[in-house]
């Protein structure tokens, strides 16, 4: 395994992903959750249960694949920081 791999992510658009993170984040601090950990535990085991049913969370996250968030996270702190 001397090659980089290449990891490419296009399913759906940015905003409609971002959108969807912003309503997440939304949803668990109204229900008086720590979104980053909830977030993080979401993202690591895929289990739904850690993001609340509250204005649709849940269900909104699952639209979304895991790796798409992950994608859209990492531009938004490399964008922030380095440009």
């Amino acid at each position: 395994m001397a090659e980089t791999q290449y990891f490419k992510v296009e399913n759906r658009p940015e905003e409609e992903v971002r959108n969807i993170i912003d309503t997440v984040y939304i949803a668990l601090v109204e229900k008086g959750y720590n979104p980053v950990s909830q977030m993080v535990g979401y993202i690591m085991s895929g289990d739904p249960t850690y993001i609340t049913n509250h204005l649709n969370a849940r269900g909104l996250i699952a639209k979304v694949e895991r790796d798409e968030i992950i994608e859209e996270l990492f531009k938004d702190y490399i964008n922030s920081h380095f440009s």
